[in-house]
């Protein structure tokens, strides 16, 4: 633009007001930016629109439903919001009932539900010495058994080195046991490495995961603290004529509950269970975890327990399932109970155990991990400081992968402040 004699500048435009004609002219949404834009919209808005009107999802894999992000993880709020919208789609169960019917019906194999990499078709077994990168969320194996693929995943690609997690664990025990507290970490086998029979002859991580298998518990051996049930539980499967761990489900019966519970009650005070008697109870029937993950349905079985401390009073009693915040347990008395303050901190395995931990504790309070990574490890610091033991019952699988909150900054440095205090 001439002003006299002087050349001035144009002010700086956006490229979306520029004329049409203009060489550098750009719409500021394009056709495909507004219909991305609009599906993103729909995507989001969708679980909120569907509890307006009254719909609620469900929890049906094997994880609670994630929770609605904080504005106060940052960045996290954006990444967290596509899982929140995706686990709160209310038809989501019935459309991947659908998906598992028309893959099985038209093609005649699973669908690739939870697969990463976009792999199509069977799974085939990698190559011997590679690491394989795509890992179902459910493993079919043999006579219909189920497998939980992060059994797998999480022993092929851990988030960090095993000696990593296990010097954090130390750091913890040591802290505890500075503070004059008394630490155990009892350890929850996977399905895969206890019952590993019925796995198909090949899957993706199969030598990797028999690696790690061996590798870890090899290294549990070595720590003083943590408890190896697998001896234990594989007792149980020869008396009972059948595994501990159900065709259908992750986790352990009410034998590993069982086991479990005298492990730890042992380990603090040698010979308490000596007077104890476990006696057969009503059989239960509950949905199974695993189908579900694959777009199917199953039961799990079970039998309960009558657990007598003293050899003649049944102490158990019918736990919530929920214990993401404290949960009180005080109700048991006489021989054969123990009597300090425990603070438990748990895991999904932990719920068939509460009816007999309440059995032999006369004072335990127990916490969920997941509420660890919820306020740093606050509430697990109040409820350590507070006991005279900390008790950490952990799957393998998550100590495998590094995914512990209780032993990974920040919430470390927090729990360790409190037993300090």
């Amino acid at each position: 633009m001439t002003v006299g004699d002087r050349q001035t500048p144009l002010p700086p435009v956006h490229e979306a007001w520029l004329p049409r004609e203009h060489a550098l002219h750009r719409p500021r949404h394009a056709r495909r930016q507004t219909f991305a834009l609009v599906c993103a919209a729909i995507f989001f808005a969708t679980p909120l629109l569907s509890f307006s009107l009254g719909a609620r999802p469900t929890e049906f894999e094997n994880h609670a439903l994630t929770p609605f992000p904080s504005l106060g993880q940052g960045w996290g709020f954006f990444t967290g919001l596509s899982q929140w919208a995706t686990d709160h789609l209310v038809f989501r169960e019935q459309a991947i009932h659908a998906a598992d019917g028309m893959s099985r019906g038209l093609f005649g194999e699973p669908p690739a539900l939870g697969r990463t990499g976009g792999q199509q078709g069977p799974i085939q077994s990698p190559p011997v010495d590679t690491v394989p990168k795509h890992y179902p969320t459910a493993i079919e194996g043999k006579d219909g058994w189920l497998y939980l693929g992060d059994e797998v995943a999480s022993h092929c690609a851990p988030n960090q080195p095993l000696d990593t997690t296990l010097a954090s664990l130390r750091r913890l025990r040591d802290g505890v046991e500075a503070s004059g507290r008394k630490f155990v970490v009892v350890v929850a086998p996977d399905k895969a490495t206890m019952v590993p029979e019925h796995l198909p002859d090949d899957y993706v991580g199969k030598d990797c995961h028999q690696k790690t298998v061996t590798e870890f518990w090899n290294r549990v051996a070595g720590e003083d603290y943590m408890l190896d049930l697998r001896a234990q539980l594989r007792d149980w499967g020869v008396r009972n004529g059948a595994p501990v761990y159900g065709p259908l489900d992750a986790h352990w019966s009410d034998e590993g509950a069982v086991t479990a519970t005298r492990a730890v009650a042992e380990k603090l005070r040698a010979g308490i269970s000596a007077t104890w008697r476990v006696e057969p109870g009503a059989n239960w029937k509950v949905p199974a975890d695993l189908p579900p993950l694959i777009g199917r349905s199953g039961q799990t079985t079970g039998r309960h327990y009558e657990l007598m401390p003293d050899g003649n009073r049944d102490q158990t009693r019918p736990m919530p399932s929920d214990f993401s915040t404290p949960l009180r347990l005080d109700t048991a008395s006489g021989p054969g109970t123990y009597g300090l303050s425990v603070g438990l901190l748990g895991d999904s395995f932990t719920i068939r155990t509460l009816p007999y931990l309440t059995a032999a504790f006369r004072n335990m309070t127990v916490l969920h991990h997941a509420t660890v990574a919820e306020d740093q490890g606050k509430a697990a610091g109040q409820m350590f400081a507070g006991s005279n033991v900390v008790v950490l019952e952990v799957a393998e699988r998550s100590l495998v992968r590094g995914n512990v909150g209780a032993i990974n900054p920040p919430a470390l440095d927090t729990i360790l402040q409190s037993l300090s205090r």
